[in-house]
């Protein structure tokens, strides 16, 4: 098919625990010898002060924290990277993306806060946003192709971002607030499974049509469980007593 003639999408994604099982922080904290528990201490208390954009903790840590400065070096943050344990094919749903979906194609990018050479890298928050508005004008697509993935709050700028612009946007983990705007949520260890909202949302594909899609792929859909979550916060109601011989 002629080039001008697919429909051209820009794919962006968040990088850890998204794309990962691992969260970078916790790899380099475990490297340098930092006890996790004092790296999620040290994080809940700048997001509870508000000091930094959520998902940005690691890289306040990395420049200002003296026990993060005094300890990591430049080969740590090499080693960080063979660690991270990706989810299993990254590389196929690139493929996919590409050049595999009939009649379309999708610029897969990865903008992320992490410090990682060989992607886009950006501070957390409204930096994504500014990243994302970059390779939009770059591929000279309208902001109705775009597709957002991400799993933390560190991704909640860019979903409000993509939504008001009539993009689409992923979660890929139930994390409350970012469950709640993105338009789907898919769960799975298989970056595989954040092609199923892409083909019935985008390519307007049915259940039958995604499973035949992705078992010549070399995939089974095992289980498929579609299921609105409410989510409620219930408190006891206060009721007031009235004083006897008194009418209400």
């Amino acid at each position: 098919m002629n080039d001008k003639t697919l429909k051209h999408y820009l794919f962006a994604s968040d990088f850890d625990q998204t794309l990962t099982f691992n969260d970078s922080g916790y790899v380099l904290s475990e490297i340098v010898g930092i006890p996790t528990e004092e790296f999620e201490r040290k994080a809940a208390g700048m997001a509870k002060i508000n000091l930094v954009q959520q998902g940005a903790e690691l890289a306040y840590l990395l420049l200002h924290d003296p026990e993060f400065r005094s300890r990591v070096r430049k080969e740590h943050l090499y080693e960080v990277g063979k660690r991270i344990r990706l989810k299993d094919n990254i590389g196929l749903l690139d493929e996919i993306l590409d050049h595999g979906i009939e009649g379309f194609h999708f610029d897969f990018s990865i903008v992320s806060a992490a410090p990682v050479d060989t992607i886009v890298r950006a501070r957390a928050g409204f930096g994504k946003v500014a990243i994302l508005d970059q390779l939009q004008a770059n591929l000279k697509i309208g902001p109705d192709h775009i597709i957002y993935a991400g799993d933390g709050s560190s991704d909640i700028h860019v979903m409000l971002h993509v939504n008001a612009r009539d993009g689409f946007t992923i979660a890929v983990s139930e994390t409350e607030h970012v469950a709640h705007i993105a338009k789907r949520t898919v769960l799975g260890n298989n970056a595989i499974v954040v092609l199923v909202p892409i083909l019935q949302k985008i390519a307007g594909w049915q259940r039958p049509q995604v499973r035949e899609f992705l078992e010549s792929h070399g995939f089974l859909i095992q289980e498929w469980d579609s299921v609105r979550t409410d989510w409620l916060t219930l408190r006891p109601a206060i009721t007031t007593s009235v004083p006897a011989g008194v009418a209400e």
